[in-house]
C-alpha cells in the first residue's frame, strides 16, 4: 500500500514524510482492517512529524481522524460489519484495566496506545485498529467533515465541558482553527456569547462568518468578563491573556496536547477569586458517541481543504504557517458509494 511515512521529525517545510510502498497490516485479535477514504491533518500530527511529542518508533505513519469502510475483521469481531464506513479516532486503546480506565476516565489509562503517533495511522491506504475503538458513521455524514469531528470535533467538545460554560453564558475562544470553529458552532446551539482571539486575519474572518459575537487580535481583550475560555493555540504566553479575562469562579480549558511553556502566573491577577486551570487529555468514547450524536443533531458544518495523500508534507506546512483557513483533510482513495 501507499503511506506517506516518517522516520526522521523534522520541520514541515523540510518535508519529513516520504512517499512509500509499505506492507498492508494484518488485523490482530479484536481489529478491523480499514481502507482509508480520508484522514484529516490535525496539528496534534505537526508535533508528531516535527519532533515536539517525543518520537517513539522507527517508522511511523501519522495520522488520527482516519474515516474509510471495513476490508476485513480478525475472528470473532461482531461490533462492526464488512463494508461498513468508520472512523478511527487519537485514542486507539485503552488498558480498561487501571484505576483510570475502571473508573470511566480511560482518557487518562496508565497503558495507552495513540494513532498515528505510537501505532500507525492514516496517512496510508490501509489502517488497522481496535473494533471496540472505531465509531460507526451514518451514511448522510459527509466523510471530510466526520474526519474533523475525530478529533477536533472530540476534543473540542472535551474542552467545552471541561470549561464548565452554561448555555446563554460568555465563553473566549484563543487560536481558531479545527477545532475552534467546531466549538463555536455548538456554543451559538446553546446560546452562548462566543468571543474569538485569534492573530489570523483569515481565521478572524472565518470566526466572523460563523457569527462570532465578537473577534479581536492576538492580545486583544473581550469586551465584557467571561465565564468560561478554550485555549486552543500552542502557545504558553496565551494562558495568562486568557485567565485576566475571565470573570470570577471562571474556567480556562487548555486543549492542545503540546503547549510552550508558560510565563509566570500573578496569583492576584490570573487566579485569585476561584479562577481555575485546566487540561484536557486526549477523549474518552462516550465523548466520541457524544459528538457525533451532536453533530447530527445541530448540524455541525465543517469546512475544509483537501489534498492528495501524496502532498501531506505540504498540508502540514500550510497548517504550520496559517495558510489553512479552515482544516486540511488528505484524500487517500476515492469516496465510496
Amino acid at each position: 500500500m501507499r503511506a506517506m511515512v516518517l522516520r526522521e521529525p523534522g520541520p514541515a517545510d523540510a518535508s519529513p514524510l516520504r512517499l512509500e510502498e509499505v506492507p498492508v497490516p494484518a488485523p490482530g485479535p479484536g481489529e478491523a482492517l480499514i481502507r482509508v477514504e480520508v484522514c484529516g491533518v490535525c496539528r496534534t500530527d505537526l508535533h508528531v512529524v516535527e519532533g515536539e511529542l517525543p518520537h517513539r518508533r522507527p517508522r511511523l505513519i501519522p495520522g488520527h481522524e482516519v474515516v474509510g469502510r471495513v476490508e476485513r475483521l480478525a475472528p470473532g469481531v461482531h461490533s462492526v460489519s464488512l463494508g461498513e464506513r468508520v472512523g478511527v479516532a487519537w485514542l486507539h486503546r485503552a488498558c480498561g484495566e487501571c484505576p483510570y480506565c475502571r473508573r470511566g476516565q480511560e482518557n487518562l489509562c496508565d497503558a495507552p496506545s495513540f494513532t498515528g503517533w505510537t501505532v500507525d495511522g492514516g496517512y496510508a491506504e490501509f489502517v488497522v485498529a481496535p473494533a471496540d475503538f472505531i465509531y460507526s458513521l451514518p451514511d448522510g455524514l459527509d466523510s471530510r467533515a466526520a474526519a474533523l469531528f475525530l478529533c477536533a470535533g472530540i476534543i473540542g467538545y472535551r474542552a467545552l465541558r471541561l470549561c464548565e460554560v452554561a448555555p446563554g453564558e460568555s465563553l473566549g475562544l484563543y487560536g481558531f482553527g479545527g477545532s475552534a470553529h467546531l466549538v463555536l458552532q455548538i456554543a451559538r446551539h446553546w446560546g452562548c456569547r462566543t468571543y474569538v482571539v485569534s492573530r489570523g486575519v483569515r481565521h478572524q474572518e472565518l470566526a466572523r462568518r460563523l457569527g462570532a459575537t465578537w473577534v479581536g487580535g492576538a492580545g486583544e481583550r473581550p469586551p465584557e468578563k467571561l465565564r468560561s475560555a478554550i485555549v486552543f493555540a500552542p502557545a504558553g504566553e496565551v494562558v495568562p491573556e486568557a485567565l485576566s479575562a475571565l470573570d470570577k469562579g471562571g474556567t480556562v480549558a487548555v486543549a492542545g496536547i503540546y503547549l510552550t511553556p508558560i510565563p509566570e502566573l500573578d496569583y492576584q491577577r490570573h487566579l485569585f477569586n476561584e479562577r481555575t486551570l485546566r487540561s484536557v487529555t486526549a477523549n474518552t468514547r462516550e465523548d466520541g458517541r457524544d459528538l457525533l450524536r451532536l453533530a447530527a443533531e445541530i448540524p455541525l458544518r465543517a469546512e475544509t481543504q483537501e489534498y492528495p495523500l501524496e502532498q501531506a508534507n505540504e498540508a502540514l506546512q500550510a497548517l504550520k504557517v496559517g495558510r489553512v483557513q479552515e482544516a486540511a483533510v488528505l484524500r487517500v482513495s476515492p469516496a465510496s458509494e
